[in-house]
């Protein structure tokens, strides 16, 4: 058999399996996987370097399949070359249980590296790895050792590339100079509605993106043209001063009879007779299902072999390099194993009782200490830094040529920025924040989303959280976004009340390894509690702690407060106890951290006999049943704010002391 022959049969070996899966799943994207086979080819038999025996190795390439939705390319892809995805799991797909769920999850399927399907997603991941690489690069590498040098690749569809963010990733990554970044762009010209002509035509997305400062490419053939695809994959590789966008022009479930090239193609099963008529017109038995001729078994498993052999040249490259810097070898091995170093805490500042700062103030002090302790922190805002306090101070901007700098310059582009965040997550080896004001989560959420989802431990700062931030009204002043977030699994939202608290926060969020950390931050100052009169600031930990008792231990009434609200309910409890009505006010800094408590200890904070509870938090209320039940007041503001300074807001709000001790007085009937 000659080399074209092969390399046809192993095309047609990625497309034929794909469809199998979708039509035993009778659901799925068939097109997507017909049509993008030979760019997948060509990328992963010529130039991606991986070795499924070692999943994780530090220096792999990484590949991210942006249009998710043609999941069954993906997990062809992985079990021809031999990662832990067997033919019963291809059989399995979108099935309940299985490792082939109906979009990527990097969580659940090795060899995933990240979980895509919201379109335009994996463009920004990619951007992430690849600041990622070039950060590691800066940090690790030295004159005769190179242990971080690998590319980032993604496959792209014409979805992807209407959606805004990846715009603004697009935008950030020519800005950047991002040379180790490769995307494919499966150009089809149809989406699910039918030819993208309905609603794409009024730019040219080369142009676009040369105007990003992208190097451009264009294969008029990707049918057919696996050798061009290659060439063209290794002139993107070529150009090191600028990230390349390669377009790929594609028939959409080529091979097809009758859906080829058509919407028909795209978000539902082909069809049996359509599925037996496709491998006739691909030279496949019709007869046979998920089969893998050995020829092409062969084939597939001489790319494994090379890149086993190619992990291993690493590893004494690296070994090399261990002995050689000891020292920056156990940072390395902290870092890429998510840890630590052994006396982080020490590292998080101090506040003198009574200091008056705002949360967001005491917040760039705590960062800024984490980032001298964990050289591996990096990370940015969408253009606030002075606002949110999150510029690290001694390190310089990121520089996406050299790689070095911490400060990542990510513009005003909120959504971009999270799903950066995300990729640089799920590359590994560094931690990461992102930063903008509390109302503009709103722009970014999709991309929390997907962190929570993941796992991935990213830290949120965001500040100027609620409406006392005054005269920049509705539009700035966050209501319903704590109560929002709250719900979000894995997502850990920490409104801390004084620098105390925010500096454990810092402590909570750099530990909190399983998903997303929100820090929810204010803009307005507020006294640092005298801790010799309240109770340790760890507490924050526990999610709720009993902050200031009732008189003698038994109260009638308790205050739940969270954020600068905390300093009502003690200016409150001062009023109810002198009123001779015993009062505990409860600091709740983190709901989701609280609840992961065992029962006898929240029935300590919280115990049920007491039902008399007020909560007390500048924005929406419901949420704070769970907490206060059926007889309990809530302090909050359900309605939009208003511009005005903060001190009238309060008042016009009833965010007071006195709107508290009414709330409290009520409660007890």
């Amino acid at each position: 058999m000659g080399s074209s022959e092969l390399e046809q049969l192993c095309v047609n070996t990625i497309r034929t399996l794909s469809i199998d899966g979708v039509q035993k799943a009778n659901s799925g994207h068939p097109g997507l996987p017909l049509g993008a086979a030979p760019m997948a080819y060509a990328l992963w038999n010529q130039h991606l370097r991986f070795d499924p025996s070692d999943v994780g190795w530090p220096d792999r390439d990484r590949f991210v399949l942006s249009a998710g939705h043609g999941s069954m390319l993906l997990y062809s892809l992985l079990h021809l070359y031999g990662f832990p995805l067997t033919l019963d799991d291809l059989k399995s797909f979108r099935q309940w249980g299985s490792k082939t769920p109906g979009h990527p999850e990097s969580f659940l399927t090795k060899g995933i590296e990240a979980t895509t399907g919201p379109l335009g997603q994996g463009t920004a991941n990619a951007v992430g790895m690849a600041i990622a690489e070039r950060f590691l690069a800066a940090r690790y590498n030295r004159p005769g050792h190179t242990i971080v040098d690998h590319f980032t690749y993604a496959i792209v569809g014409d979805g992807c590339l209407m959606e805004g963010i990846s715009s603004e990733a697009a935008s950030l990554a020519g800005h950047l100079k991002l040379g180790k970044l490769v995307m494919l762009y499966d150009s089809n010209d149809v989406s699910l509605d039918g030819p993208t002509s309905l609603s794409f035509t009024g730019e040219d997305v080369a142009k676009r993106y040369e105007a990003y400062g992208w190097h451009i490419q264009t294969v008029k053939d990707g049918d057919h043209d696996v050798d061009g695809i290659a060439r063209a994959i290794a002139a993107a590789k070529a150009e090191t001063g600028k990230p390349s966008l390669i377009v790929v022009k594609t028939t959409i479930g080529f091979g097809s009879p009758h859906k080829g090239g058509t919407s028909e193609a795209h978000g539902s099963p082909l069809g049996p007779d359509e599925v037996a008529a496709t491998k006739k017109a691909l030279g496949w038995d019709p007869e046979k299902h998920f089969f893998v001729p050995d020829a092409a078994k062969a084939a597939f498993a001489a790319r494994t072999s090379a890149g086993a052999k190619a992990r291993a040249e690493w590893q004494k490259r690296f070994d090399a390099w261990a002995a050689a810097h000891p020292d920056l070898a156990r940072e390395w091995a902290t870092a890429q194993k998510g840890e630590l170093p052994a006396d982080f805490d020490a590292c998080l500042p101090q506040f003198p009782a009574g200091e008056k700062l705002a949360t967001r103030q005491s917040s760039g002090k705590a960062l800024n200490a984490v980032a001298a302790k964990v050289p591996w922190f990096l990370g940015g805002d969408a253009d606030l830094s002075v606002s949110t306090n999150t510029r690290i101070k001694d390190a310089a901007d990121f520089d996406g040529v050299t790689g070095q700098g911490r400060n990542i310059r990510f513009g005003v582009r909120e959504h971009a920025m999270a799903a950066i965040a995300n990729g640089m997550a799920w590359h590994g080896g560094v931690r990461t924040f992102v930063s903008t004001f509390f109302v503009f989560t709103d722009y970014l959420r999709p991309a929390l989303r997907l962190a929570a989802l993941n796992h991935l431990p990213v830290v949120g700062v965001f500040t100027h959280d609620s409406v006392m931030l005054g005269e920049d009204g509705p539009t700035h002043q966050p209501i319903e976004h704590l109560q929002s977030l709250r719900v979000m699994p894995n997502c850990h939202v920490v409104r801390p009340c004084d620098s105390s608290e925010t500096s454990e926060a810092w402590g909570y969020a750099m530990k909190h390894t399983h998903g997303p950390t929100v820090l929810v931050l204010s803009r307005q100052a507020v006294p640092n509690l005298d801790r010799t009169k309240v109770a340790s600031a760890k507490g924050l930990h526990r999610g709720g702690y009993v902050l200031a008792d009732a008189k003698g231990g038994t109260p009638k009434v308790i205050l739940i407060g969270t954020g600068a609200e905390v300093h009502l309910a003690l200016a409150a409890k001062d009023e109810l106890d002198a009123a001779g009505i015993p009062t505990r006010v409860v600091s709740m800094p983190c709901c989701e951290a609280f609840d992961a408590q065992d029962a006898a200890y929240r029935e300590s904070v919280l115990p049920a006999a007491v039902t008399a509870r007020v909560s007390v938090e500048a924005g929406a209320t419901r949420g704070w049943e769970r907490y206060v039940g059926t007889r309990g007041k809530c302090v909050g503001i359900d309605r939009f704010g208003a511009s005005a300074p903060a001190p009238i807001l309060a008042e016009k709000f009833g965010l007071t002391a006195a709107a508290v001790v009414a709330a409290a007085k009520s409660a007890l009937g």
